[in-house]
């Protein structure tokens, strides 16, 4: 594809016509140039006749030199604007091609976009994309689309294979289990039910997190807001989760700055946004590690994390934390904590539907991670 053209469109446009414009001026200079003395010998040569008749008129105009001058510029002026005509239009047809080739190559490239070739691109201006006119720049947000494109198809396709995989292990189970007892392979005890209990309940999991996952980016979904005061939003996620922690060996904290102002927002979503992220680090901290949520305020926010020293984050890996269907350890199953990559989504969603960001920062592996979000404070409602 051709290259787009560089500069601003405006000054290109300006140019783009005064080129025209010169083109046309000029051809029509050179044409009156080399078309003149000819003209002017032609009619010179038809006037030898009236000679008489010019020396005894006073009005020039009647002078038939001062007919055969001005009849011959005439012809001249107007052979040379044909002239300069057909080379402005030439010019403008050769200049406007640039602009056509580039929109034209916009065009071919986005039907191939909505045929599912996502790989499509078009060609951008070498130099600093900070310098690209509008038709550059406009190059550029087509191939950010495109890549955004190629990348949700990749998810959509890895979307498909794990939710197969984590239909097909917990069916598998259960369908094993249950021609086990029909065949009286195995027993009709309390063990085996439990088996057939938590692959059901762990294919329970991962419908309701495919549906939550729905109505969060589809927004069909209403917030009860009210006044929350930070300490009791952090205790209550403490009390829900600290079994678990005690469980596997976890020490779990709580750091909260003094006199915190209120936050106006939906107390069970922020619960599950709190509840998510403390199951994450649950599930990536070994026994004996420390997880800590902390509560401070900066400025008007508040500020909220989530911090362990587990096995850290890649730093490639934490742009793509919270987009859809992102594990950081594909060979990771469901069971092991890997999750389908739903829940941080899902968190993300809910945070900024209260107005706030979220982020996760790693300082590497096996080093621990953050995850940290800000929401507005209740004054500033």
């Amino acid at each position: 594809m051709a290259y787009l053209l560089q500069g601003r469109l405006w000054a290109r446009l300006l140019v783009t016509y005064l080129a025209v414009l010169c083109a046309g001026g000029l051809a029509l200079a050179l044409t009156v140039e080399l078309v003149i003395p000819g003209v002017f010998t032609r009619h010179m040569a038809n006037m030898e006749g009236g000679m008489g008749g010019m020396m005894g008129s006073n009005n020039p105009t009647s002078i038939p030199l001062y007919a055969s001058f001005r009849a011959g510029v005439n012809e001249a002026m107007l052979l040379a604007a044909l002239v300069g005509l057909a080379v402005a239009f030439v010019v403008s047809i050769l200049v406007s091609r640039q602009f056509l080739v580039s929109f034209h190559d916009l065009t071919e490239a986005s039907q191939r976009i909505a045929e599912g070739k996502y790989v499509e691109r078009v060609k951008l201006p070498p130099g600093d994309p900070q310098n690209y006119d509008e038709l550059g720049r406009l190059g550029l947000a087509f191939n950010q689309m495109a890549g955004r494109l190629e990348k949700t198809e990749t998810m959509r396709r890895q979307l498909i294979g794990d939710v197969s995989h984590e239909l097909r292990t917990p069916l598998t189970s259960i369908i094993g289990s249950l021609e086990g007892l029909a065949d009286g392979v195995l027993p009709a005890e309390e063990a085996t039910y439990q088996v057939i209990q938590r692959q059901a309940g762990r294919l329970q999991r991962l419908i309701d997190d495919l549906q939550e996952l729905s109505r969060v980016e589809a927004g069909a979904f209403q917030l009860d807001i009210d006044s929350i005061a930070v300490p009791e939003l952090l205790e209550t996620a403490r009390r829900c989760l600290e079994g678990a922690f005690v469980d596997k060996g976890i020490n779990l904290k709580v750091s909260i700055e003094p006199h915190l102002a209120k936050i106006r927002g939906d107390g069970e979503r922020l619960n599950q946004v709190l509840t998510n992220l403390l199951m994450n680090a649950l599930h990536y901290t070994p026994a004996g590690g420390v997880v800590i949520l902390s509560a401070r305020q900066i400025q008007a926010q508040i500020e909220i994390s989530v911090t362990d020293n587990g096995i850290g984050i890649a730093p490639e890996h934490l742009p793509n934390l919270f987009t859809r269907f992102y594990r950081v350890d594909k060979s990771r199953s469901r069971q092991e904590g890997g999750g389908s990559g739903i829940g941080l989504t899902i968190v993300r969603s809910l945070i900024e539907a209260h107005g706030g960001q979220i982020w996760a920062s790693s300082p590497g592996l096996g080093l621990g991670s953050t995850f940290t979000f800000r929401l507005p404070c209740e004054f500033l409602s």
